[in-house]
């Protein structure tokens, strides 16, 4: 594999394929309200946009309307709950991290995701003590696309940023790592807007899939 001292991941659409949990979580708000279930097409390119996103697409709803707030606490309440009910890392990726680890390659996680979430995701995984790393929006000033969280985690692991990988599926994840001085990838696997181009963002490496992935780090 190519001389990286570490990997570093954003966590859902790139490591985690959370989606259906988000399904389950807004399908059961509109049932509730007798509204017709999400377009979960639609709805999955949201997913990377945070909980404020999605439930403004399945509600139509503009981000700053009093009941969007409303809805976003029963959201974020039920996915509390109900995390990691059909969610699961992408396929080949637990393989590859076991590959990482026995080569003694610290991999982590740099997400905006609030960090109660992301410990019982790991948790419920078993990578707790697997993760080297696990930085979100508490532990620093700026989330991403400010390149601080990248940082924080490259001096955790005393390794310097151009001798880290940082993968993600959204340009703020990009723009971070490049800013942090970082190589980076963007994963077309992941939560990406139909609009979007990611042959545009500027990264280092495009990754078609999490084989290609593997095989890169093998």
């Amino acid at each position: 594999m190519p001389g990286y001292r570490a990997v570093l991941f954003d966590l859902d659409g790139t490591l985690l394929d959370s989606a259906l949990d988000f399904y389950w979580v807004i399908d059961k708000m509109l049932a509730d309200r007798k509204l017709p279930a999400v377009d979960r097409k639609g709805f999955r390119q949201h997913v990377s946009d945070g909980a404020r996103s999605m439930v403004c697409f399945a509600f139509n709803l503009p981000a700053d309307a009093p009941e969007t707030n409303l809805l976003l606490e029963e959201f974020l309440s039920l996915y509390q709950q109900h995390s990691m009910v059909a969610a699961t890392l992408f396929p080949e990726l637990n393989s590859m991290l076991e590959r990482l680890e026995r080569r003694a390659i610290p991999w982590g996680i740099v997400t905006n995701k609030p960090e109660r979430f992301c410990l019982s995701i790991l948790d419920k995984l078993d990578l707790t003590h697997r993760c080297a790393t696990l930085i979100c929006p508490e532990h620093v000033k700026q989330r991403k696309p400010d390149p601080e969280s990248l940082l924080l985690a490259c001096e955790q692991l005393a390794c310097p940023p151009s001798e880290a990988l940082y993968l993600g599926d959204h340009q703020r994840d990009i723009e971070a790592g490049r800013r942090a001085g970082m190589t980076t990838a963007a994963c077309l696997w992941g939560y990406i807007h139909a609009n979007d181009n990611p042959r545009l963002w500027g990264a280092d490496l495009i990754i078609e899939d999490t084989r290609e992935l593997s095989a890169l780090l093998n």
